[in-house]
């Protein structure tokens, strides 16, 4: 039996089944340092972690322990966008191209912005080889963006994004706003709500962000092309780890530029508080408006891709993974987040007032139940 690494926090007592499968992950499930945060209406109700952050020096994991949450990212860009929209400043379905008109060559001028979020652009890859120091200046991807020609008739089929989601919602935001997606989602959230969330780590944190280990599991028991191209930005980086095991996103270049599609670290509490934001009163009320939600949770993109692993039944909204039973099962169909290579997950419940946020060291693959477990047991609480 695996060793019971301490665990450390708080948890409301009605929510003690949570806890109690935050623990069993450690003992049967290989969980080496991981963080659990749960918010109800408004009230952190589940705040716990334990294990090691950095299994090379045996750093404990702590409160302010972060890291990096890989897709959990999209989810971020996806609330930045609603905002702006809910401003005024942003047309989810009109045009790309009246944001960023260069954006419209090679035959995507009518492309609209929710099918940038909706996986629905034919844009999941480059055909333009890449270097990982143009990866990180910005830049020269979003110059290989505007001369890519989509992969297929856009709005027809679908594809996860798994990078280049990034670059093309974050351009429309930086568009808009005049900041790259992470100083806009820093000034305008992290700042104010107080999250420990960075998508672009400042140097100060480097040494408290946990030390991602590979997969302990094949990631996915398939080969296309085209989306290893994607996830590697054409042979960048390594993705996940390299041949020698190392995580790629263990790079400080890496955490520093933050990859805008995959690239955010945070602590679960950061998380869970994010989301938690959009749907409760944490400061004078949730910053998502109904309408926003109902938009949100509205499925764009379901079934087999055209260029991914065979259909395991996850639903997309507008930037937000949805309720997708049994893969990934939320809490019902008024969830919306984003989970994340790995394990982790974050999401908010418009009608039980949740945000949720669980952030992982010890990447899996196929057959990964932890995320899921932690999932279960948040719902049984509330429904008790």
């Amino acid at each position: 039996m695996a060793t019971q690494p301490q665990i450390h926090g708080d948890v409301d007592e009605r929510y003690g089944r949570v806890a109690d499968t935050f623990r069993d992950n450690f003992t049967s499930r290989g969980e080496v340092g991981a963080a659990v945060t749960l918010y109800v209406r408004g009230r952190k109700v589940v705040d716990l972690y334990g294990g090691l952050a950095d299994t090379r020096t045996g750093r404990p994991w702590t409160a302010y322990t972060p890291a990096v949450v890989f897709s959990c990212t999209k989810g971020i860009l996806a609330i930045c966008a609603y905002l702006l929209a809910q401003q005024g400043r942003l047309d989810l379905d009109a045009p790309v191209t009246r944001y960023w008109p260069e954006f419209g060559q090679h035959g995507k001028a009518d492309i609209p912005v929710r099918q940038l979020l909706t996986h629905q652009a034919g844009l999941p890859a480059l055909d333009r080889p890449l270097t990982l120091d143009e990866v990180l200046a910005w830049d020269p991807v979003i110059a290989a963006i505007e001369a890519q020609t989509p992969l297929w008739q856009p709005g027809t089929e679908h594809s996860y994004h798994s990078m280049t989601y990034g670059w093309l919602v974050g351009e429309v935001i930086h568009r808009v706003t005049g900041q790259l997606p992470g100083a806009y989602f820093n000034d305008t959230l992290a700042r104010p709500l107080e999250l420990r969330t960075w998508l672009g780590l400042p140097a100060s944190e480097r040494d408290t962000v946990a030390w991602e280990l590979a997969p302990l599991s094949d990631a996915d028991p398939f080969v296309d092309p085209v989306a290893e191209r994607g996830i590697t930005m054409g042979g960048a980086f390594a993705f996940p780890a390299d041949a020698d095991g190392l995580v790629s996103f263990n790079d400080p270049a890496i955490q520093a530029a933050g990859i805008p599609g995959a690239g955010a670290v945070s602590t679960a509490d950061g998380l869970a508080r994010l989301y938690a934001a959009c749907v409760s009163d944490l400061r004078g009320g949730p910053l998502l408006r109904r309408a926003s939600v109902d938009d949100a949770v509205v499925v764009r993109s379901q079934g087999q891709q055209r260029h991914g692993p065979p259909d395991t039944g996850q639903r997309w909204g507008s930037g937000f993974l949805l309720h997708s039973p049994p893969a990934r099962p939320l809490l019902g169909e008024r969830s919306f987040g984003h989970d994340g290579a790995g394990g982790n997950l974050a999401f908010a419940d418009a009608d039980h007032e949740v945000g949720f946020g669980y952030v992982v060291n010890q990447m899996y693959g196929a057959g990964d139940e932890r995320a899921n477990r932690l999932t279960a047991a948040v719902r049984a609480c509330l429904d008790a």
